[in-house]
Parts: C-alpha cells; structure tokens; sequence
C-alpha cells in the first residue's frame, strides 16, 4: 500500500542518515608552535621527530615559525628529509637568531611579529603545540583565543611530551572553577594527547566550538 511504501522509504532514509560517516576534515597543513631550544631530554626532539613522520605519513604540509634551531628545527628537519612540505614564516629582525644553519623549506620572512602569526594561521588547517617558551605559549593561546572571538574555528592541539603542558591544563581547570573561563568551551577547544598518532587522528576528527558572536575580524586582532 502506499502508507506501507512511505515508512519503508522513511525508514530507509532515516537508517542511511544515521549510519552515513561525517564527512572527514580537510587538513592539509598543519601549524606547529615549538621552542627555538631542543630542551634537556632527547624525548622533546625524539617527540617533534615522530610528530614530522606522522605528517609526512598522511601527506600533511608543515607551517612553522622558520628557524632551525631546537625543535623548530627538529620537526621541520624531520619533515624535509622525508619529502614533505615546509613552511616557514620568520620576522627579519630574528632570522639571524633563529635561523643559523642550513634552511629548509619555503621561507618567507615578515615585518613583524603579528604578520608572522597571521600568515602562519592563514596558511594552517589546524594547530599543534609542541613544549616551548613564553613564545610557544603566547601562540598557543591567541590561537585559542581567536576561536572564542569567532575569528577562525580551526582545530588545536597539544603534543604533551613528558607531561609538559600539565600544568597548563591545570591552569585552566582552575580558570573554569573559579568563573573565569566557560567550562563548555575548554572541554571542546582542545584535544591533547602525548602520541603523535594519536594526536593528528583526534584533529582529524575535531571540531572545535563556533563563537556565537563575530567580535573582531581578522584585520582587527
């Protein structure tokens, strides 16, 4: 009968619905803030080396901040020598600081600073902190920041090698606790793990929370 032809199509349609996979995330670079310094256990560039062969491995592009010192050098080096794409943004006052030694990939140099995270959040599909210094940690949450302002919605992560950034995410904890951050935005601004892997798979998947509201634009932060 025609009623029964109608629930066998609804039910159809409902089943495809619910079993059809979201659509994957298109990340075809990814930027890495790291620290200019190797830091003092082998496992900090042991752990930038695996993250450039997991890139390398899914044929995802690297943008970094264009030195090659430390575990900025590390990660771009790692992904150089196995064929992947490098992209480097330094500002001119520090590509004699950071950039001693052989240069790899594209490198552009900038004004300054803030054109230096511009373009390297222009160019990325998603973001990974690796251990790094106040410039590392600056980076990382702008970024995160940016997300609440509604100025990108890309996804972020952190490589914890050795528990680094345990205490940052206590921090946090604490900022929720006390009123000051929104707990349903930290829970889903951020995936962390301290596998390489297991990382780039989680921000395959990810999708970070919208801002309701467009507080800046671009060209205002």
């Amino acid at each position: 009968s025609p009623l029964i032809s109608f629930v066998r199509c609804a039910l159809v349609i409902r089943f495809h619905h619910m079993a059809a996979p979201p659509p994957p995330s298109q990340i075809s670079n990814i930027c890495v803030f790291c620290g200019a310094r190797p830091g003092n256990d082998p496992e900090f560039l042991q752990g930038a080396d695996r993250l450039a062969e997991e890139l390398t491995k899914r044929n995802i592009g690297l943008v970094y901040g264009g030195g090659s010192l430390g575990l900025m050098g590390g990660v771009s080096r790692g992904v150089h020598t196995r064929g992947g794409k490098v992209q480097g943004v330094i500002p001119k006052a520090l590509a004699p600081r950071e950039i001693s030694g052989e240069v790899v990939g594209e490198i552009t140099e900038v004004a300054d600073m803030h054109a230096r995270k511009l373009l390297m959040y222009k160019k990325a599909d998603a973001f990974i902190a690796l251990p790094g210094g106040y410039g590392t940690f600056e980076e990382l949450v702008e970024c995160i920041t940016w997300v609440q302002l509604g100025v990108h919605s890309k996804p972020i992560g952190i490589l914890n090698i050795k528990g680094y950034y345990d205490p940052l995410v206590q921090l946090v904890k604490n900022g929720t606790s006390m009123g000051f951050i929104d707990e349903a935005f930290a829970r889903n601004v951020l995936v962390i793990s301290n596998d390489p892997a297991e990382l780039v798979e989680l921000l395959l998947k990810h999708t970070p929370p919208r801002s309701e509201i467009k507080w800046i634009t671009e060209a205002q932060t």
